[in-house]
């Protein structure tokens, strides 16, 4: 019995890692995505963004956040330093989870680190499940949850 021989069609190389191009980023996402998808069904996905903003309509403060797997993840809040003592992040990260429970996910995550806004987000019921120490360097990465929104 002879036994196969793989004999590829194209030529392949592996290219130097580097920023990807729009369409190659596409490429990736969708191949990722068709894989997944194999095992969890179509997953909805939404981004959805919330600001604080001046009667002229700068941006004063905001939070960014994406649905995926019936999770959102909070990718950042920020509120400028002037209006950080006028509870703009509560009722940013409040509006978000009011938004999120409207879309029925299962909960919310997060990361903070160090220097960044860890009791902030303890006293607004989140609770730590990982650490990851020296990211950045000399600091810790803390990863939130809250489950019950």
């Amino acid at each position: 019995m002879a036994t196969a021989i793989y004999v590829p069609t194209a030529i392949l190389k592996l290219t130097k890692p580097s920023k990807p191009s729009q369409p190659d980023f596409q490429s990736l996402k969708q191949g990722l995505d068709g894989y997944n998808e194999v095992f969890t069904g179509e997953v909805y996905s939404e981004t959805v963004a919330s600001f604080v903003k001046d009667q002229h309509g700068c941006v004063l403060g905001g939070i960014l956040a994406e649905i995926n797997w019936d999770w959102m993840y909070i990718k950042g809040l920020w509120v400028d330093e002037k209006n950080r003592n006028d509870r703009w992040g509560s009722k940013l990260l409040k509006s978000l989870e009011q938004y999120a429970a409207s879309k029925d996910v299962y909960g919310i995550r997060l990361e903070t680190t160090t220097f960044q806004a860890l009791d902030f987000y303890l006293k607004n019921n989140y609770s730590v499940f990982a650490e990851l120490p020296n990211m950045p360097k000399g600091d810790t990465s803390y990863f939130l949850k809250k489950i019950d929104i």
